[in-house]
């Protein structure tokens, strides 16, 4: 485990993605409240898209655990084997419209630099573990996140059904096309 390194005084960060960094002070009262009402799971956007899937007639998996990590994924097909991530702007660092708050400014820097690179490192795993991970920011319309989505999962169903399909061909018996009505094949 890489060691810890100060950034301020009172506060430590490391290299290593899965490590928590400790917790200031919330900078207000109404700060305070807004952080405990954050969701973990079940947020606005996730909704909307699980709707949208769901009315597409996708059937799948909410918050399902990541076998070997200790993260979850925010819709999964797990016979397609297609995780879904519905990121929120903040919290992933969205280029667009991730903001950098003023309080605890360094804190919340290396907080939101901590979940791009274990988002990274997210991706990475379950590549190399086959899966197909598509992430959708939260600020995305659904309009264009849903069929994304879908397009995805169809993808891997079409790959799932090519081997399935060579394999039914392979087994089924070959016929002598030129003695089928019981000649000869000198009599075709």
């Amino acid at each position: 485990m890489p060691s810890p390194t100060r950034t301020e005084p009172g506060r430590t960060t490391t290299s290593n993605p899965n490590r928590r960094l400790a917790t200031p002070r919330a900078s207000s009262e109404d700060a305070l409240r807004r952080m405990r009402r954050q969701r973990r799971r079940d947020t606005a956007p996730e909704i909307v898209l699980r709707s949208a899937l769901h009315r597409s007639g996708l059937r799948f998996r909410v918050d399902y655990p990541l076998a070997g990590l200790r993260r979850w994924a925010d819709l999964a097909f797990p016979t397609e084997r297609v995780a879904v991530f519905v990121d929120g702007c903040f919290w992933h660092g969205c280029p667009e419209h991730g903001t950098a708050p003023k309080a605890n400014a360094a804190w919340w820097r290396d907080k939101i630099a901590a979940n791009v690179a274990r988002d990274r490192e997210t991706v990475v795993r379950l590549e190399e573990a086959g899966w197909l991970v598509v992430r959708v920011w939260e600020h995305e319309a659904v309009s264009h996140s849903a069929p994304r989505v879908a397009s995805a999962v169809e993808a891997r169903r079409r790959e799932r059904a090519r081997p399935a399909a060579r394999a039914a061909r392979a087994k089924s018996p070959v016929r002598d096309v030129s003695t089928r009505h019981g000649g000869s094949p000198s009599e075709t």
